[in-house]
């Protein structure tokens, strides 16, 4: 493991355009929904990191071919029309949630028997509304040890036709990957959701994919049920398809500009884009930051004093983080609400940001659903991260403006954005 990294204090505003990879959501949406077409087809602006290389390594364990280019952000994959070549195998994906629950819906497609395992984190990781709606789908899906996360074990003769219910308060990566493979199944596929659906904005991503893939779901609400309404079989036709900059990786540099009256310029993102984090800009404008957004591109510049706020994050709960790191330098106490399902995310989230802003000194009360940070003087210490990419790059933003904050583990960002560290330091030099 590496030393510590040392964040560079800054006594400038960061200013200038970072460079984004592409969006880890839609990049690994896009993988799948190219795996399961009739065809060759072209992503442009991938994410090369930890988790999309996971997919792309599970696919192709599938019998799916991949050939990628990380230099150009190109990757082709040849499709399979929804009938995977490979008959039974393990896939390993790591610490990869989306590629657990994306898989997971995949393999049931297929004929024979697939096992899913990862780290010693996704073996805690909860997995059993997924397997407990695909036995719903005529899939025997169980995992291993009985303790609803992986490894599971699917047996499949194919994803039957019918209806599921899909307990998605706690992540809606398993209706997302529902969706995926759905238009594949035998016969049509109704998927109802009843209560809460957690980061609701991700769902809205799936739907809006499938459309552009030519792929029909319709959705109704009857007596507090949303269903989602798959015909299958559907021919889905190969294609070239373009990948978004990632709006959680934003979310860092715009949080730089918020704490030093900097100004930052982001292109490819803005009201038009299918990521829901791009909303992370308005809470910073609530807080007094000026924001100006147009449908592909926005502009944010810090106030002279950010002001504390009180939030609903479910929506945008991957950036809880980055306004948990900057929220000690706001004028007064910031309040996070309804985030209780990122306590099985990598860490578990919310007690990770309580323990590492006492860490700097700064007051924090944890709840059951968030956290609520009070406004201090936070001094350096080295951050631990618990193996969460997250948690590294939030707390380096706060770095910028504490002496002494140093990052433990800070190759963990490889899950989602490998060049970060990088890419933070050229903003704060102003190059």
């Amino acid at each position: 493991m590496r030393d510590p990294l040392p964040i560079a204090l800054t006594d400038r505003p960061v200013t200038g355009s970072p460079r984004l990879p592409g969006s880890k959501s839609i990049t690994n949406r896009a993988l799948v929904l190219a795996a399961l077409a009739d065809g060759s087809s072209e992503l442009r602006g991938a994410l090369f990191s930890d988790d999309t290389r996971v997919m792309m390594a599970a696919l192709e364990r599938l019998g799916i071919g991949v050939v990628a280019d990380e230099r150009s952000g190109r990757v082709v994959v040849s499709g399979c029309a929804g009938v995977l070549p490979a008959h039974g195998v393990d896939l390993d994906v790591g610490n990869s949630g989306t590629s657990a629950r994306f898989l997971a819906a995949v393999v049931a497609l297929g004929r024979g028997e697939f096992r899913i395992d990862g780290s010693a984190r996704m073996r805690q990781r909860p997995i059993e509304p997924l397997a407990l709606a695909l036995r719903s789908l005529g899939v025997d899906a169980a995992t291993v040890n009985g303790d609803g996360c992986p490894p599971l074990l699917v047996k499949t003769t194919g994803l039957k036709s019918g209806r599921a219910l899909v307990e998605s308060a706690l992540s809606s990566q398993y209706l997302s990957g529902l969706l995926l493979a759905a238009p594949h199944a035998d016969g049509p596929v109704v998927l109802a959701v009843r209560g809460e659906l957690a980061s609701e904005p991700y769902v809205a991503m799936t739907l809006a994919m499938l459309d552009d893939w030519g792929i029909q779901a319709d959705t109704a609400t009857t007596t507090g049920v949303r269903e989602y309404c798959v015909p299958a079989p559907q021919a889905v036709a190969s294609r070239r398809y373009d990948i978004e900059p990632d709006a959680s990786a934003a979310s860092y540099f715009l949080a730089a500009a918020a704490i030093t009256q900097g100004h930052v310029l982001i292109e490819g993102l803005g009201h038009g884009s299918l990521q829901g984090d791009v909303r992370f800009a308005r809470v910073l404008e609530s807080a007094g930051c000026t924001l100006r957004m147009e449908r592909d591109r926005m502009e944010l510049w810090g106030p002279g004093q950010l002001r504390g706020v009180e939030v609903d994050m479910n929506d945008i709960s991957d950036t809880l983080m980055t306004l948990a790191a900057i929220a000690p330098f706001a004028s007064g106490p910031s309040r996070i609400r309804n985030v209780a399902h990122v306590r099985a995310k990598e860490s578990d989230r919310i007690r990770a940001l309580a323990t590492e802003l006492r860490r700097v000194g700064i007051r924090a009360t944890e709840h059951q659903d968030g956290l609520t940070i009070y406004s201090g003087r936070p001094h350096g210490a080295v951050i631990r991260t618990y193996d969460d990419h997250r948690i590294a790059m939030s707390f380096a933003t706060m770095g910028l403006r504490v002496p002494g904050i140093a990052i433990q583990n800070p190759g963990c960002v490889a899950k989602t954005f490998p060049g970060y560290f990088g890419e933070l330091d050229r903003l704060t030099r102003g190059l």
